[in-house]
């Protein structure tokens, strides 16, 4: 018996062996599944982050898109998200009428010919958008009156002659805001530098600066005109700079500038007369400080304004 104890052993500890063996190929298994998902998991989080990451530049990108569109006049259009993302994930169909939901499916593998053919049926429909963008400016242009104007009483500070320009003055002009406006005039025929000094007027003051003779202009003093004289427009009793010239039949705000190329202001201009009463009016409607009262000329009857 003593003689076969070691081979008894040994085949005991083969047999143990082997179990371990197993063990360890289990082990081994478990952990290499283990791997594979937690690899997945990494990889499913990646994905999230890429596809949270994507939704957002999209949506910055939209809103650049819309941000465009309205500076250039076109209007908001409800987009209708839950179709788009239907037809871009559907398979290609025959080619649909014309909208503007199939242009979002822009991406190289829902591409088709048939798609591409529909893209070229819709070039009138750009054209037709463009007609559209320029329609929308000229409605607004249509309404050219002198509620675009921003007419403002204004207290002339100071005035001195230009110094490269025998006929202008240059005057700091107290419009309301927190600095003084500079102002370029060609008053110095017409009035004394002595009468410009310290001195109530109405200004308009969106017009596009412009520098005449070097010195740049912030907006223009008002004032009944002929060719042979001229007189500053009179604020009411009792206005202060900074307050706003209305116009009865006339609302609303002004352009912030106008724009030169418009030529809003040269379309108002010949409408702006004083009347026999020396009251300055657009159209017949007085030049008035609400509660304080009519802007007028001095002694200028039925003249231009300007």
């Amino acid at each position: 018996m003593s003689g076969h104890n070691p081979l008894l052993r040994l085949e005991q500890r083969a047999a143990e062996a082997d179990q371990i063996i197993e063990y360890l190929k289990q082990q081994v298994q478990l952990l290499k599944e283990k791997a594979i998902v937690q690899a997945s998991v990494r990889e499913e989080k990646k994905l999230m982050v890429e596809n949270a990451k994507l939704k957002s530049d999209i949506e910055e990108l939209k809103k650049q898109l819309l941000d465009k569109e309205k500076n250039r006049g076109v209007r908001d259009v409800a987009m209708p998200v839950a179709e788009v993302n239907a037809e871009c994930t559907s398979k290609p169909a025959a080619p649909k009428p014309a909208s503007a939901a199939p242009a979002a499916c822009s991406s190289p593998e829902v591409q088709s010919p048939s798609l591409k053919d529909d893209s070229k049926k819709k070039k009138p429909e750009k054209k037709d958008k463009g007609e559209k963008k320029a329609a929308a400016p000229s409605q607004e242009e249509a309404k050219v009156d002198v509620s675009r104007l921003d007419l403002r009483v204004g207290r002339i500070i100071t005035a001195e002659k230009h110094p490269d320009a025998d006929s202008l003055y240059v005057e700091q002009v107290d419009v309301g805001e927190a600095a003084p406006r500079t102002v370029v005039s060609g008053l110095v025929k017409h009035i004394p530098v002595e009468q410009m000094q310290n001195r109530m007027a109405i200004l308009m003051c969106n017009l596009k600066p412009a520098k005449m003779r070097g010195v740049v202009s912030q907006a223009m003093v008002m004032c009944a005109s002929s060719p042979d004289k001229v007189e500053i427009l009179d604020p009411p009793s009792g206005a202060v700079p900074g307050d706003r010239v209305t116009f009865q039949g006339f609302p609303g705000e002004p352009d912030k500038e106008l724009n030169p190329k418009k030529k809003v202001w040269e379309q108002i201009q010949p409408d702006l007369r004083t009347d026999d009463q020396c009251v300055a009016t657009y159209k017949g409607s007085a030049f008035e400080v609400a509660g304080k009262g009519v802007c007028t000329a001095q002694t200028m009857s039925n003249s231009g304004i300007k």
